[in-house]
């Protein structure tokens, strides 16, 4: 595929970087974008433990409103406040993965593609959108540029029955 054959400009593929090349940084950019999703988990999981954490201390004020003074200091003593790995609370899980894997990765990932691509990001999938579009179609523009100012929303376009 030719560089005339992509959306846009900042989406052309480099002279001289390899079909085989752009398939492997997609593959790079893919995992990238799953270390992305976890890390997104894991911030899911720190805050969920910590909503978790403030519920249990409000569950072990009730006890002890309740008459439950020793089930509520059992509680309160051993797992209001527990570290969830040793010496680690989850913000402290979420900082060590940033420090020491996430922001590794996206090292990796932005070298690999500024010494093979020129720094151009998403060269796969912007060669999969102009493979899958139907130039010429509303809704199919390459470039957001080439959006009539009139244009429709993309659902609006559509016919009954289409």
């Amino acid at each position: 595929m030719t560089s005339d054959d992509l959306p846009d400009g900042r989406h052309s593929t480099p002279p001289g970087v390899s079909d085989a090349t752009v398939e492997a940084l997609g593959a790079l950019s893919e995992a990238l974008e799953t270390v992305e999703r976890a890390r997104g988990h894991l911030y899911t999981f720190h805050q969920l433990t910590g909503e978790a954490d403030l519920a249990l201390g409000d569950a072990v004020d009730q006890l002890r409103e309740a008459g439950h003074a020793d089930v509520a200091a059992r509680i309160a003593e051993d797992l209001v406040g527990r570290n969830v790995l040793p010496g680690r609370w989850t913000f402290q899980i979420v900082e060590e993965y940033d420090d020491g894997y996430w922001q590794v990765f996206r090292e990796h990932e932005r070298r690999a593609r500024e010494a093979l691509a020129g720094g151009v990001r998403h060269l796969a999938e912007a060669r999969m959108k102009e493979d899958r579009r139907t130039p010429g179609r509303p809704g199919h523009e390459a470039a957001p540029e080439d959006v009539p100012e009139n244009a429709a929303a993309p659902d609006e376009g559509v016919a009954p029955g289409d």
